[in-house]
């Protein structure tokens, strides 16, 4: 066990609408991260939360006739809600709203503009209100905000601006010198290329035409833009502070070991934020991920296209392990993932239902079935047996590399390998056979065991990804042996232990 911490935060969610399962992949992503680091012996922090200013919900607020409070009130507890339905351990749930962190806010402002890193002047500039980003004419697609797609507007306003192009060249320098900074390599190179290389414009970090947002101190007539305001949300809530000392907890937790983030708001993580935190003598995040997006079919979800899905709708269809599996497995590493009902209800068909539910229901069918559900290790080994365990053994290496390069469904892969193998080392040694011959009793015991031990161990590792599977499988082979010590070796299930009665995992979904 290792006494070190770990630091992960994810994108706060912006309080404008119900997120989709899209929005919700995230926080599983971060969620199985974490339990991994907590399973693996750190001292885990896990925040997440709701970035809760902008125009865009001053403007649905009024829509709707209320308070820009109320509206997000309303939201920000549908977002934590949804969090929750989806079994996430978070430690800390912030909201931008929150009086402390917008008293930090106001000082960062004002100790960025002391020190000559920001300074007043006037926006021209083409704005889309839907992403909060002015954009120049070379930027935009089809002359429309080139990330959303929708209609821009010619602004014009009295702005403070952040000192960006001067510091271009450190920036560049600092992420060719930490090559693991910004994953994966290819949304690295974008970065580097599209935008660092060509060199770095200024950028706008207030508003005077709405009101939403975190007053500038020293200027009544500014709102603190949204990402001077909605980035700091990853320090002020664990109490730093720019002009006096900050909390213990800052001290202990930053940097942050993993900023994971949608691949969509990467510029404004991999630019702006390292450079607000070396301007105000930060240390840098160690890693910042990020991740593809969950599209519908082949298209992005949006309320225009009508193709949203909600994650709790589906979690009351299928349960949250079926969708958190999902999300986790079906993800590619760097390129985006597609959703349909039709391919949720094949990967839950084949590996939970098929794999994990027929292995655990099959193996606790038999132990029930001839030894009074007595699972005793008598010895009796054979070849085939160094096989399995081999596998099973190999299988902590294997995951540790792959949660290392957050290559999180490549290591929920490697958990399902040992199930796999257990179906087939069942196929192999054939224990229906072994017990139709009294003379083979004590190899069908050891074959058994083999089997349970070997669930054991992946089921361990299962926890960090299916929490409520892995709780029931423990129960139903009736062990406490579920931490991470308990991997390294063979042989951990207490023999002579009686199992219980065996719970269906996964019923198989019929698609009609």
């Amino acid at each position: 066990m290792c006494n070190k911490k770990y630091y992960i935060s994810t994108a706060i969610a912006y309080a404008s609408s119900k997120p989709h399962i899209g929005n919700t992949y995230e926080i599983v992503l971060a969620d199985v991260i974490a339990r991994y680091k907590r399973l693996c012996g750190y001292d885990v922090y896990f925040q997440t939360g709701t970035d809760e200013h902008g125009q865009k919900i001053e403007e649905k607020a009024l829509a709707e006739g209320v308070k820009p409070q109320e509206y997000v009130d309303d939201k920000t507890s549908v977002i934590k809600e949804i969090w929750d339905v989806m079994n996430t351990s978070y430690d800390r749930f912030v909201r931008t709203t929150d009086t402390h962190h917008k008293e930090i806010v106001q000082k960062i402002f004002k100790k960025l503009y002391d020190q000559g890193d920001i300074y007043l002047g006037e926006y021209k500039g083409l704005y889309c209100t839907p992403c909060e980003s002015f954009w120049t004419d070379s930027q935009l697609v089809d002359g429309k905000c080139p990330d959303c797609g929708r209609e821009v507007t010619e602004a014009k306003e009295e702005a403070y601006f952040f000192k960006m192009s001067k510091y271009s060249k450190w920036l560049e320098e600092y992420i060719e010198s930490h090559p693991r900074f910004i994953e994966p390599e290819s949304r690295k190179n974008e970065i580097m290329n599209n935008f660092i290389k060509p060199g770095l414009q200024d950028l706008c970090v207030s508003r005077t035409s709405f009101k939403w947002g975190v007053p500038v101190s020293f200027n009544d007539d500014h709102v603190v833009y949204v990402w001077i305001d909605a980035l700091s949300n990853y320090i002020t809530f664990l109490g730093y502070d720019p002009d006096n000392e900050s909390k213990e907890e800052f001290k202990k937790y930053w940097p942050a070991n993993l900023h994971l983030i949608g691949k969509d708001i990467l510029r404004f993580h991999t630019i702006y934020w390292p450079i607000m935190l070396h301007c105000l003598g930060v240390e840098m995040p160690e890693h910042i991920f990020g991740h593809p997006w969950l599209l519908f079919g082949s298209d992005k979800m949006s309320k225009s296209k009508g193709n949203i899905v909600y994650a709790d709708d589906l979690v009351e269809k299928y349960g949250v392990d079926a969708v958190r599996f999902y999300m986790i497995h079906e993800m590619p590493y760097a390129s985006d993932g597609t959703y349909t009902e039709d391919l949720l209800i094949d990967a839950v068909n084949t590996n939970l239902a098929n794999v994990i539910g027929n292995l655990v229901n099959r193996t606790i069918g038999m132990a029930n079935k001839y030894f009074d559900g007595i699972v005793e290790n008598k010895n009796v080994t054979e070849e085939i047996d160094k096989e399995l365990i081999d596998l099973v053994l190999s299988t902590k290496d294997k995951v540790e590399e792959n949660m290392d390069r957050f290559r999180i469904a490549d290591s929920l892969e490697n958990v399902l390998d040992i199930y796999r193998r257990c179906n087939k080392y069942i196929d192999e040694t054939m224990p229906w056979v072994l017990a139709k011959d009294e003379t083979k009793r004590d190899r069908l015991a050891t074959v058994l065991y083999n089997i349970v031990e070997s669930i054991r161990i992946a089921t361990v590792y299962l926890s960090s990804y299916l929490p409520e599977t892995a709780n029931s499988i423990f129960k139903q082979i009736n062990t406490n042996l579920t931490n991470y010590e308990k991997v390294s070796e063979f042989g951990g299930y207490v023999s002579g232990t009686k199992v219980n009665e065996a719970v269906v995992l996964f019923k198989r979904i019929d698609k009609e």
